[in-house]
């Protein structure tokens, strides 16, 4: 069996570097904790963790585990999409699936996400307004106009 890591560190150019997907996400809970007014060390004190972990999560020296980024995302009031908002598709194109030959190929994979009506940011914002409507009879008038709206594309 062919081990995943290895197949990854020979596909990019300098596997000894942060991945620049870590890098982003760092970058932007550098900038949210900022925003926030809170420093290195406060931040570490929140997460459980040493100021010098929050250096190499800001650095994406260390990556982010998926419930450390649940918790950071939490203590700075941020969606966890918020780490990821603005990745331009350079970026995108570093992640580990996206240099993997096996599986979903990159242009697949890019071409499944331009058909998932989903994936774009509007269709989540409307379903968020969507569900915070407390007035049925509004949201059900509503969901009426999107209906024939949408008929006349096709």
């Amino acid at each position: 069996m062919t081990n995943m890591s290895n197949i990854y560190k020979n596909k990019r150019e300098n596997a000894n570097q942060p991945n620049p997907v870590d890098i982003y996400v760092g970058n932007r809970l550098r900038q949210r904790r900022m925003l926030m007014g809170l420093s290195q060390k406060q931040m570490a004190n929140e997460l459980g963790v040493t100021f010098q972990q929050v250096q190499k999560y800001e650095n994406g020296v260390n990556r982010i585990s998926a419930s450390r980024l649940w918790d950071i995302s939490k203590i700075l009031k941020a969606p966890i999409e918020f780490f990821f908002d603005g990745m331009d598709e350079e970026i995108r194109n570093q992640s580990p699936m996206m240099l993997h030959n096996g599986g979903l190929s990159a242009n697949n994979y890019k071409a499944d996400l331009l058909n998932d009506p989903m994936m774009k940011p509007e269709a989540i914002k409307l379903v968020k307004a969507y569900a915070s409507i407390d007035d049925k009879k509004i949201s059900h008038q509503l969901l009426d106009l999107m209906v024939a709206l949408s008929a006349g594309n096709h």
